[in-house]
């Protein structure tokens, strides 16, 4: 006889800066976050964890409170795992609430956070030593 328990729904979003991806996993809980096993309220880099935090302090309390998300980063320099997890959390969080609200505050602060950024870096060239460097020239 086993009692089957009742689990609420459970999102996975992801997340893409520069070369960074971002993996939330976003179910019921009691509002706390981990960034790779560690907690974003000691996450060492302060500009990260308040970009990180963004989608969080945006969606209000009542939203944060009631879910645990995982995130896992890897890939990119430190700024661009912040932004690749920013992303997944507002892309999860909206996914997990299915409010068109909280899709139109995310949309009104900040596109890239529910859309993404497609810039990338410029492949070097050949015979460069830079994407659009050349050899400088001497006789003018």
């Amino acid at each position: 006889m086993s009692a089957k328990q009742e689990t609420g729904k459970i999102v996975i979003a992801t997340g893409k800066r520069k070369t960074a991806i971002a993996r939330a996993i976003i179910k019921p809980g009691k509002g706390r976050v981990w960034i790779n096993g560690i907690p974003l309220e000691i996450w060492p880099v302060e500009m990260a964890r308040l970009k990180m935090m963004e989608p969080l302090l945006l969606a209000g309390r009542q939203i944060w409170d009631q879910v645990d998300i995982k995130v896992s980063v890897e890939g990119g320099g430190f700024m661009a795992q912040a932004e690749a997890v920013r992303t997944a959390i507002a892309r999860g969080l909206v996914e997990f609430t299915g409010s068109e609200e909280l899709k139109r505050i995310y949309k009104e602060y900040s596109r890239p956070m529910l859309a993404g950024d497609p810039r990338r870096t410029e492949p070097e060239k050949w015979m460069r030593y830079s994407a659009r460097r050349w050899r400088q020239k001497s006789y003018r």
